[in-house]
């Protein structure tokens, strides 16, 4: 596995990022530490969990994992801002919220630093100076190493940007938002902030809940038993099959189909293959919840889709262009 840069750091990470989202819930500590250590012998070193992940169980999972490593070898990141109690500042990325949580953090991955330290979405009743000052003095203190942003808008992340070098305080170094051939939404504003401004791109739910994976084709009434998807629809999570079961979807489909069989490889290989190689992409983060799973993601690196197949994809996948987007793109000019 190749290794790049995060943004416009010195620090490298795997070009493939392991999301520990399941890690204590639906993959057992046995099979996490099996995962783990699949993806250290595939070169893989930038592994992605938060606190209110399995209510903190996937950070002790990876914590007690990491104790058996040497630990510099790895590239360690988390997250802070939903609830871990009932309080009313359990909650948030005040000050207070964010000191407390990085201890609890610190003391559940079992180890004295924090490589990527990311807030996990917005605050809007946090006053942004607060959030970047707190952070700031983290990184100033060795506790965490690198800040990064998740599910942010284009202007949120451009305003944390200007406060920062405004106050001399340490910047966002990445971005991880939802991105993926049926997501590319962050193409419009999100990533020309981040590749204007030398922050790395960390995407999540790459396979869209196994949308992408190879499990769904056209015809289909209704998502497999047992799946994601038929989950996400009772919890009302965003890859629902009411969300995604359009002509749209199914033409993607189509041709990731076509194009898999045309490289000899998989539909979540062919899925991952392409997005690790769009403009600006550090890392996707891929999150098995079987090991098989993973060992299928794995083999989406060490090789290249054809110029011809990847035209295909980004064809069909093109989402519409919503105002004001579309009175400034136009053929010829690249934004």
């Amino acid at each position: 596995m190749e290794h790049r840069y995060l943004g416009g750091t010195g620090l490298k990470v795997s070009e493939l990022c392991l999301g520990a989202m399941t890690f204590g819930k639906d993959t057992s500590e046995v099979d996490s530490y099996t995962m783990m250590d699949m993806f250290a012998q595939a070169g893989g070193n930038f592994i992605d969990t938060a606190n209110v992940y399995s209510r903190g169980d996937s950070e002790e999972i990876v914590g007690r994992w990491l104790k058996r490593q040497r630990r510099e070898d790895f590239v360690i990141a988390t997250k802070v801002r939903f609830p871990m109690g009932e309080g009313p500042n359990d909650v948030g990325l005040s000050r207070v919220h964010i000191l407390a949580s990085v201890e609890n953090s610190l003391r559940r991955l079992g180890t004295d630093y924090i490589d990527l330290y990311q807030v996990h979405t917005w605050d809007p009743g946090t006053p942004l100076e607060e959030t970047l000052s707190t952070l700031d003095r983290l990184v100033k203190s060795g506790k965490v190493r690198y800040i990064g942003a998740s599910n942010f808008f284009g202007w949120q992340l451009q305003k944390a940007v200007d406060l920062s070098q405004r106050h001399g305080w340490e910047p966002f170094r990445c971005l991880q938002p939802l991105y993926n051939l049926l997501d590319r939404g962050a193409e419009w504003e999100m990533l020309p902030v981040c590749r204007n401004e030398g922050l790395g791109v960390i995407p999540w739910s790459p396979l869209r809940g196994g949308w992408l994976s190879g499990k769904y084709q056209r015809g289909m009434a209704a998502p497999p038993s047992g799946t994601r998807v038929e989950e996400a629809e009772a919890q009302n999570w965003g890859e629902r099959w009411s969300v995604y079961d359009n002509e749209r979807t199914w033409s993607v489909l189509d041709v990731l189909f076509e194009v898999a069989d045309a490289e000899g490889r998989t539909p979540a290989q062919t899925a991952l293959n392409w997005l690790k190689d769009r403009p600006g992409v550090t890392a996707p983060i891929i999150g098995a919840r079987k090991t098989e799973h993973l060992e299928d993601n794995l083999r989406a690196v060490g090789w290249a889709l054809s110029p011809e197949n990847t035209a295909r994809l980004d064809a069909v996948s093109t989402m519409p262009v919503a105002y004001p987007d579309n009175m400034t793109r136009y053929p010829g000019r690249e934004r």
